[in-house]
């Protein structure tokens, strides 16, 4: 392999349609979701190989996403687990709110152990890549993405983490204490300020390239990202556009750079495919399903019909 590889949860996601609350909701839309397997898609939509791998419960939503992912290009290793597939619900309370509630605690997804990943996978990958949030779903999920990160770097490999800090699932203390190490581990972080934060006060590039990292981007929404690359500093802006539905932005970030990463692209070309391919995801609705490939993002700045 040359290409991506990366683990986690994938989960069915339940989203209201129309914005209010969530008792007044009468039609949804079923996907799937999860950060990792978002990326995965994202990288695959923009030509490059990925490989994602998660446990997936014996039901439909389980066999949806094994199908969704290969749909999408990417290889999917889904292994069979006894508990069932975890489930994220979705509404957009106001023009300005999104809620999100998850049904995952004992999930086939929060069931992954060390011996799910196997080391040959991680030594021929071309990069590696895992988040913050699957050390917090379970001990043994913890496990599996140290020990996966300590081979892919024994083996050479790079490996990037987007922090993804989620104060559902644990708090800010704990997430701060468990990934200040696994930041320190790898080669490329991509954190929002507020993530950020849970490890330096202030010059949030430097502080982060000090715990380690050669490669710090921070996303940062509307005004665009920050990054230090080998020592250097950059700043892209955003692009303008309709925001429709900002779920999945920053998975669209993440890919988009690592896609060109994996390319051999030079950083500034890196970043302007990130903040492309965020900047797409944010017009279209859904997790993965509206994750552009390089067509749609060369088009992204040239008008509004396609003939």
């Amino acid at each position: 392999m040359s290409g991506l590889f990366t683990f986690g949860e994938s989960m069915g996601v339940v989203a209201a349609d129309g914005i209010g609350p969530l008792a007044h909701a009468r039609t949804f839309s079923f996907g799937i979701g999860g950060a990792e397997s978002n990326v995965a898609i994202g990288v695959a939509r923009l030509g490059g190989e990925a490989t994602w791998l998660g446990r997936v419960g014996p039901d439909t939503t389980g066999a949806l996403i094994g199908r969704r992912l290969a749909d999408a290009g990417v290889r999917a290793l889904a292994i069979p687990d006894t508990m069932f597939t975890g489930l994220m619900v979705r509404y957009k309370r106001s023009g300005e709110f999104m809620h999100v509630d998850y049904h995952r605690a004992g999930s086939a997804g929060s069931r992954l152990t060390p011996a799910d990943v196997p080391a040959g996978e991680l030594r021929e990958a071309g990069m590696v890549h895992v988040t913050g949030i699957t050390p917090a779903l379970s001990e043994t999920c913890r496990a599996a993405v140290f020990q996966s990160v300590e081979t892919a770097l024994a083996a050479g490999v790079p490996v990037s983490l987007d922090v993804n800090y989620r104060g559902k699932l644990w708090s800010r203390l704990d997430a701060a204490a468990v990934l200040r190490d696994l930041v320190s581990m790898v080669d490329i972080v991509f954190a929002g300020p507020d993530e950020a934060s849970l490890f330096v006060d202030d010059d949030y590039l430097g502080g982060l390239a000090k715990l380690g990292p050669t490669e710090v981007i921070i996303k940062d929404g509307g005004r665009g990202c920050v990054a230090q690359i080998d020592g250097e500093r950059y700043q892209v802006p955003a692009l303008p556009v309709t925001v429709v539905d900002p779920v999945g932005a920053g998975d669209a970030f993440v890919a988009g750079y690592l896609a060109d990463r994996l390319a051999g692209a030079a950083p500034e070309r890196c970043l302007a495919t990130a903040i492309a391919a965020g900047a797409f995801a944010v017009t279209v609705p859904g997790d993965g399903e509206g994750l552009p490939d390089r067509a749609e993002l060369a088009a992204l700045s040239g008008g509004d019909i396609r003939r």
